[in-house]
């Protein structure tokens, strides 16, 4: 990289959180509200479906999601209540970190996820879900559904918060280190769920992650919110 493109990148690092540009170029269109809004109902949407794949098929997502579908199944707590618990603590770093602006997109995405994943279940059902399938298509309604939401500076709370800010703060692609947090996670599971199970549930979590490290790249996407 040439010294002046290093310059620039040192001077975007450096700008607070909550700046505007957020180290795309200042060229990009700003969301409108009706935008942000959209996007946060059908990135929340899609999230929701692919949990529900998740639950029927017993697979297991990364992140905090993860983490609510691996206890669901310990104890058999509904999803969406333990999704709605474990973020709560991830609050905090999303506004001291992130800003108000983002904590609140968060949380009225976390709280969507919660409510969509709950009336989801009478909105659709499966006779037959192939497991393999299910890792797929669960993995890229999640990945696509993080996506949109990421696009607009949203996050679905824990790990994504997190993600999210060491991309924006020191460059580290916000796929790759889910992706290491979402394995550890399914590591953990090894004694929880069936082996066959377990490998596709990693299949998965690739999906998702891969989807966000291809796409999800800083300056590849110059809409601000």
């Amino acid at each position: 990289m040439a010294l002046q493109d290093q310059t620039a990148e040192t001077t975007r690092s450096a700008e607070p959180l909550d700046s505007p540009a957020k180290g795309v170029t200042e060229t990009g269109e700003r969301h409108r509200l009706y935008e942000d809004v959209l996007a946060i109902l059908l990135g929340t949407l899609f999230v929701s479906f692919g949990m529900v794949i998740y639950t029927k098929a017993v697979l297991l997502a990364g992140s905090t999601a993860g983490l609510a579908l691996l206890l669901q199944y310990i104890t058999g707590v509904h999803f969406w209540i333990i999704f709605s618990l474990v973020n709560l603590p991830f609050y905090v770093l999303a506004v001291k970190r992130l800003g108000w602006s983002f904590a609140l997109r968060t949380f009225a995405a976390v709280s969507l996820v919660s409510l969509f994943s709950r009336l989801m279940t009478g909105w659709a059902s499966f006779a037959t879900l192939d497991p393999v399938f299910a890792a797929v298509m669960g993995g890229c309604l999640a990945g696509c559904g993080l996506l949109v939401l990421f696009r607009h500076r949203t996050g679905l709370g824990g790990i994504n918060i997190l993600a999210i800010f060491l991309q924006e703060k020191f460059g580290i692609r916000a796929g790759y280190f889910q992706l290491a947090v979402d394995l550890s996670i399914l590591a953990a599971a090894f004694f929880v769920i069936a082996p066959q199970n377990l490998v596709l549930s990693v299949l998965s979590a690739v999906i998702v992650n891969m989807i966000l490290a291809i796409n999800h790249r800083p300056g590849r996407y110059a809409g601000l919110t």
